[in-house]
């Protein structure tokens, strides 16, 4: 735990300062603000990819996705940590580089325009470090926190990810002056087709986050009762 804690917390850091170096090397015409805005980026890019792969993993290695559990879940969450914090700084880092012209020191107006620009990331970041890490640590699964965060994903997941297709043949309808209905046979085909193809695993996804919250619900009071 603490090892995992301690390697991320030397990983993202030391893997950003290096893309800066190599970019500000190979590419000494670029500014300061491309080369950091640039590493930042291929920092995520490489957390993007060990995420998906710690995931894989997991799921190749579970028989059963609701009740098995696995070690490299527990440890990424503590690899998570530090990334959250270094991400938040270096987001930081880029909106300063981008207003140093106007303002060469790290101030309060500076810190406040970041907040402003990327309230829903820090936001997201927030989450995961003070919500869903002490709930996969702690192992709360049954109390009260963990069941409203599930709530909470469901409803996000269902607006943002399934109701936005119906939400833009609505939008398009209105526009051209059609009822939701015949929008499909007003638009090319290949729409229709790509949008199957994307609403498909979005509602395959969003029946096992339904099932998971099923069994959730009807596991805890049967707990109770044994």
């Amino acid at each position: 735990m603490l090892l995992t804690l301690a390697w991320g917390s030397l990983f993202f850091p030391g893997l950003f300062a290096l893309c800066t170096w190599g970019l500000r090397r190979a590419r000494p015409a670029w500014s300061d603000s491309d080369c950091v805005m640039i590493s930042t980026r291929l920092v995520s890019s490489v957390q993007a990819v060990l995420a998906t792969g710690s995931g894989i993993v997991i799921i190749r290695s579970c028989s059963d996705v609701i009740t098995d559990r696995h070690w490299l879940a527990r440890e990424y969450v503590w690899f998570l940590i530090p990334y959250m914090i270094y991400d938040s700084y270096a987001m930081y880092l880029c909106e300063w580089y981008r207003t140093r012209d106007q303002n060469h020191r790290h101030s309060l107006t500076t810190f406040r325009n970041f907040l402003s620009k990327n309230r829903l990331m820090v936001a997201h970041h927030a989450v995961i470090l003070f919500v869903l890490v002490p709930v996969a640590q702690l192992k709360q699964q049954h109390t009260l926190l963990y069941k409203v965060n599930g709530i909470l994903t469901l409803t996000t997941f269902l607006s943002c990810r399934i109701l936005l297709f119906p939400f833009m043949y609505w939008s398009y309808g209105q526009q051209q002056g059609l009822s939701p209905l015949r929008v499909p046979f007003s638009i090319p085909f290949y729409c229709n087709v790509a949008n199957a193809f994307l609403i498909a695993p979005q509602i395959y996804w969003f029946s096992l986050l339904c099932k998971k919250a099923t069994r959730l619900f009807d596991t805890a009071p049967a707990k109770k009762d044994g």
